[in-house]
């Protein structure tokens, strides 16, 4: 018997979606967080968006395939620090929460997240 992926386990793309749609309201309302989306226009948000669900998907073992930059790529040049990078761990941590998502999962998905830490973050 074949394990679940973690793309299973979250509920397919409707799960992914649902984190995604829970979690970006919640870094851009955020007091310094939203600072990285002043001056974007609707779709520029939607394609982002779009690109977070894909990119989630992908690297929890879902079927679809991410056509976006690298981590390192994306983020550079955006001065995310050390304490954004906190803030957007605590949001993700809410997020998870807010969803009920079993802690076998949440912590799958702390390590993944965690990984990308050095991609995202200025040094």
């Amino acid at each position: 018997m074949t394990a679940k992926t973690l793309y299973q386990r979250l509920g397919g793309y409707d799960g992914v979606v649902a984190f995604v749609d829970d979690l970006l309201p919640r870094l851009r309302d955020d007091e310094e967080l939203g600072r990285f989306w002043q001056h974007r226009g609707a779709d520029g948000v939607a394609r982002e968006r779009q690109l977070l669900v894909d990119f989630l998907c992908a690297s929890c073992g879902g079927p679809l395939y991410y056509t976006g930059r690298s981590m390192t790529l994306t983020h550079r040049g955006m001065g995310i620090s050390g304490e954004d990078w906190e803030r957007f761990v605590c949001h993700a941590t809410a997020t998870l929460q807010a969803l009920s998502i079993p802690e076998t999962e949440s912590a799958e998905i702390g390590r993944f997240v965690s990984s990308l830490k050095n991609e995202i973050v200025d040094a």
